[in-house]
C-alpha cells in the first residue's frame, strides 16, 4: 500500500554562513525524535555536521540529509500524535560557505520547498542571495526564519526590511519577536494570536519544552504596538492573495478567519506569492516548533508540485511528462555522489514510480544500466537499509558505478532524462603533484573520483608545462580538496599558488570565416570545409536577463558557446555537422588568445562543402578547429576576469581604511550604509585583487571588520592587467 504524499515534506535548510542553519536543524532533529541529545556547532558535535574538517572549523562544507517526523500542534497540546497526523520531513542542511555553493545548487534541484535563514542582527546577507538565486531558478517555495533574536543588535524589522528591499521578496509576517536581544523572551504568533513564552528560557535542560501560552489581549506597551502593527501588515498581504479574502477584509480586517489565513499563506506560499516569515533564537530553543509548523502548513508536499518534465532520450525536442505517484514508471536523479571507506553512495531523488533493492536502471544520461545493490535513508552519516522508494523520497544506493552528478536514472523499458542541476564554472586554480612519484597513478584516480563528486571541481593535464591543475571556487574549496587527498586517499600533495581562472571572449563579430581542412594525395585523402560567422552572446536577452532555458536548449547553449545550424541545401552533410560542432567546442575549451577557455559567444554554421570519398568525420573536426581559430582572431579577443561581489562590515573609525584599499584593488564601492556603529560597504573587486583580504583586513580594522564574497560575473580585464597576463602566459 503506497504512502499518502500529502504527509511528505522535502525540505533544505539554506542561508549565508553563520546564520545558524545547522543549529536550526539540530533543534529539528531533537524536537521531532530524530535524536536525543543535541550537538551544537560549537563544540564539533553537530549530528549534521559529521565530516571531521567540519567539526574542527565549525562550518558546513557537505550538504547533510536525514529524515524525522512532526506532528503539527502536538507540542503544543502535549498529546501524543496518533499515525494519521504525523508527516515524514526529509530535511537537507546545505553550507553556508560560498565556496561550497555546489552542495546548496544540486540540493535545492531535487527539493520541494526550503526554509530560509537569516541572522537576525545581519539580515541579508551576500550568500542569502545567492541561495535565494538558487532557489528561485529551481522554483523552490520558502519560508523564513530570522534567527538569533537573543544577539545584541538583533532587529526583525531591519531584517524583513532587508527581505523586502534587497531579495525584492514578498515576505509577511507571521511570528514575531516578544522583546529583542538581552529583552527577548519568545514569540508572538500572529494568525492564533497567542504569545509563546518560555518558562525556562534558554535552560539547556528543559530545552524550551516547558511553554506558557497567553492571549495577545495580555500584551503591554511596545509589545502590544509591534503586535498590532504587524498583525496589520500580515491581513493586509493575506487579503491581496486572495480575491474574496480581499472582499472580507475591506469588510472588516479582523474578520478573517485563522483557518482562512493559513490557506491562502499556503497557496501563496506555493504559487510564489508569499514568503511567511518567523522568528526566534534556534540556539536559545525559541521559536523552532513554530518553524516545523510551517513546514507543514505552507510548504508543498510532492503532490502539490503534481509532476515532472523531461525529454525523450532519442529526441531531445520531444517533452515527456511524468507525475509524481508510485503508479508511474520510476524516474529519478542522482544529485549527489559520495565515497567512503563501505564504496560510492548516490543520493537519489525519486519523483515517479518505485525503486527497488536489487534491481537494474537505466542511466538516460549514459545510456547504461546500474545495479541497485543495496538501499537506505540516511540520516546524517548513519545508514538505515530500505528495500525500496517510493515517488517523493530521498535515498542513497549502493551499486551505481557510472552516474555523475545530474544523470537520470529510470525504468529500463521507459527512458526519460530530466533537467540537470548547473553549476558555476571554477574561479581558481592551481598545480599540484604527489610528493612521491609513485604515487602519480593513485592521484590521478584520487582526482578523478573527486571530480565526479563535486561538480564545481576540475581537474587537468596541462601537455605543455606537464602540469596537473586543479580548479575550484575559491582557497578554501581548494584547501579542503588537498585535506581530502590526503586524509580519504593516503596522497600527500604539494601544491602551487592560487591562479585566476581567466576566460576569452570576442569583442566584436566577424561573418563567413572558413575552415577548410585538406590533405588529398592520391587515394583515401581528408577533406572539410565549413564556413562559420561569431557574435557575442552570454545567454541573456537585450534586457540583460537570462533567457528562459528552453530558449538556450535551442540555441545548443552549452560552456558559454551557443551553437546554430544554418546549413541548406545539404552542402555538408547532416552526419558531419555535429563533427564540426565538436571542432568547436574542443577548441573553445582550450581557448584561442592565451590557452584560457573561449566564452560569451555564437557560433552560426552557414555553408560548406564535401568531398564523397575523401571526407570524414575527422576532417570536419579539423575544419571547425581551424575555423574557430580564425573567426576569433578576426572578432577581435579580449580577456575576462571573474568580479567577485565584496560586502564588507566595519566600525565607522575604519571606513577610510577599507574605502582606500578596495580602490587600490580595482574595486568599484556600489554602495554604503550606516547601521548602529558599523558601516556596510557593497563593493565589485577582482578576484585577482583579493588573495590574501581577510588577513589584511583584519590588520587594517585590528580584527574589528569582517568581509564575505561571492562570484558575480566576468568583465573584460583593462589593457595593462591583459598584457601582463598575456606575458605571464607565453
Amino acid at each position: 500500500m503506497s504512502r499518502d504524499l500529502t504527509k511528505i515534506r522535502n525540505i533544505g535548510i539554506a542561508a549565508h554562513i553563520d546564520a545558524g542553519k545547522t543549529t536550526t536543524s539540530e533543534r529539528i532533529l531533537y524536537y521531532t525524535g530524530r535524536v536525543h541529545k543535541i550537538g551544537e556547532v560549537h563544540e564539533g558535535t553537530a549530528v549534521m555536521d559529521f565530516d571531521p574538517e567540519e567539526q574542527k572549523r565549525g562550518i558546513t562544507i557537505n550538504s547533510a540529509a536525514t529524515f524525522c517526523e512532526w506532528s503539527r500542534g502536538n507540542w503544543v497540546t502535549k498529546t501524543p500524535p496518533t499515525a494519521d497526523q504525523l508527516y515524514n520531513i526529509n530535511l537537507i542542511d546545505t553550507p553556508g560557505h560560498v565556496d561550497f555553493t555546489a552542495e546548496v545548487e544540486r540540493s535545492l534541484r531535487v527539493l520541494d520547498g526550503a526554509v530560509a535563514v537569516f541572522d537576525g542582527k545581519e539580515g541579508v546577507e551576500a550568500q542569502s542571495e545567492t541561495v535565494w538565486r538558487q532557489a528561485t531558478k529551481y522554483n523552490v517555495p520558502r519560508i523564513c526564519f530570522v534567527n538569533k533574536m537573543d544577539k545584541v543588535g538583533a532587529d526583525y524589522e531591519y531584517c524583513y526590511q532587508t527581505i523586502l528591499d534587497r531579495l525584492g521578496a514578498p515576505a509577511i509576517p507571521v511570528v514575531v519577536p516578544l522583546g529583542k536581544a538581552d529583552t527577548f523572551r519568545g514569540v508572538i504568533d500572529l494568525i492564533s494570536k497567542i504569545v509563546y513564552q518560555p518558562e525556562k528560557y534558554g535552560d539547556d535542560k528543559d530545552k524550551g519544552q516547558t511553554v506558557t501560552m497567553k492571549s495577545v489581549d495580555s500584551l503591554e506597551g511596545v509589545d502590544k504596538e509591534n503586535y498590532e502593527r504587524y498583525r496589520s501588515i500580515m491581513l493586509e498581504k493575506v487579503a491581496e492573495l486572495d480575491d474574496a479574502l480581499a472582499e472580507k477584509y475591506l469588510e472588516d480586517p479582523e474578520s478573517l478567519t485563522e483557518k482562512e489565513i493559513r490557506a491562502a499563506l499556503r497557496k501563496g506560499t506555493i504559487d510564489f506569492k508569499a514568503h511567511p516569515l518567523f522568528c526566534g533564537s534556534a540556539y536559545q530553543y525559541v521559536g523552532v516548533q513554530q518553524v516545523l509548523d510551517g513546514v507543514i502548513d505552507f510548504l508543498p508536499a510532492p503532490t502539490d508540485i503534481s509532476e515532472v518534465k523531461g525529454h525523450d532520450l532519442k529526441d531531445h525536442e520531444k517533452e515527456i511528462v511524468r507525475k509524481l505517484v508510485p503508479e508511474e514508471p520510476f524516474c529519478g536523479l542522482a544529485f549527489k555522489i559520495v565515497d567512503d571507506k563501505f564504496g560510492t553512495l548516490t543520493y537519489v531523488r525519486v519523483y515517479s514510480g518505485v525503486l527497488e533493492q536489487g534491481t537494474r536502471v537505466l542511466n538516460a544520461n549514459k545510456n547504461s544500466k546500474e545495479n541497485i545493490s543495496r538501499m537506505f535513508q540516511m540520516s546524517a552519516n548513519d545508514r538505515i537499509p530500505r528495500d525500496r522508494a517510493e515517488a517523493g523520497d530521498i535515498v542513497a544506493v549502493i551499486g551505481v558505478q557510472e552516474a555523475m552528478t545530474g544523470d537520470t536514472l529510470c525504468d529500463l523499458d521507459d527512458p526519460i532524462i530530466l533537467e540537470r542541476p548547473t553549476f558555476p564554472e571554477p574561479v581558481i586554480s592551481m598545480s599540484i603533484e604527489p610528493k612521491a612519484a609513485a604515487d602519480k597513478d593513485k592521484l590521478s584516480q584520487a582526482l578523478t573520483n573527486l571530480r565526479r563528486q563535486d561538480p564545481t571541481f576540475q581537474a587537468s593535464y596541462n601537455k605543455e608545462t606537464g602540469e596537473t591543475i586543479i580548479a575550484g571556487m575559491g582557497e578554501l574549496h581548494l584547501e579542503i580538496i588537498k585535506l581530502r587527498l590526503t586524509r580519504d586517499y593516503k596522497v600527500e600533495v604539494v601544491v602551487g599558488k592560487p591562479k585566476v581562472s581567466y576566460r576569452e571572449c570576442i569583442t566584436g563579430k566577424a561573418k563567413d570565416i572558413r575552415g577548410v581542412h585538406k590533405k588529398q594525395s592520391g587515394g583515401r585523402g581528408q577533406f572539410g570545409d565549413c564556413w562559420i560567422s561569431v557574435e557575442p552572446f552570454d545567454g541573456n536577452g537585450p534586457d540583460g536577463k537570462p533567457l528562459e532555458a528552453d530558449v538556450l536548449k535551442k540555441l545548443k547553449w552549452e560552456d558559454g558557446v551557443a551553437f546554430e545550424n544554418k546549413i541548406v541545401g545539404g552542402t555538408i552533410p547532416k552526419e558531419f555537422i555535429p563533427s564540426v560542432e565538436y571542432g568547436i567546442r574542443t577548441t573553445c575549451k582550450t581557448g584561442v588568445l592565451a590557452g584560457f577557455p573561449l566564452i560569451n559567444l555564437k557560433v552560426t554554421l552557414t555553408d560548406g562543402s564535401y568531398h564523397d570519398v575523401d571526407s570524414s568525420q575527422i576532417a570536419f573536426e579539423l575544419a571547425g578547429r581551424l575555423a574557430i581559430i580564425d573567426a576569433a582572431k578576426a572578432a577581435g579577443l579580449s580577456l575576462l576576469e571573474p568580479i567577485m561581489k565584496l560586502v564588507v562590515t566595519t566600525p565607522k573609525d575604519f571606513v577610510g581604511n577599507v574605502t582606500g584599499d578596495l580602490n587600490r584593488r580595482r574595486g568599484l564601492i556600489l554602495d554604503s550604509q550606516e547601521r548602529a556603529n558599523a558601516v556596510m560597504i557593497e563593493a565589485e573587486v577582482p578576484l585577482s585583487e583579493m588573495f590574501g583580504y581577510t588577513t589584511e583586513l583584519r590588520s587594517m580594522s585590528t580584527g574589528r571588520a569582517a568581509a564575505a564574497m561571492e562570484p558575480l560575473k566576468y568583465a573584460v580585464v583593462p589593457t595593462n592587467v591583459k598584457n601582463a597576463i598575456l606575458e605571464e602566459n607565453k
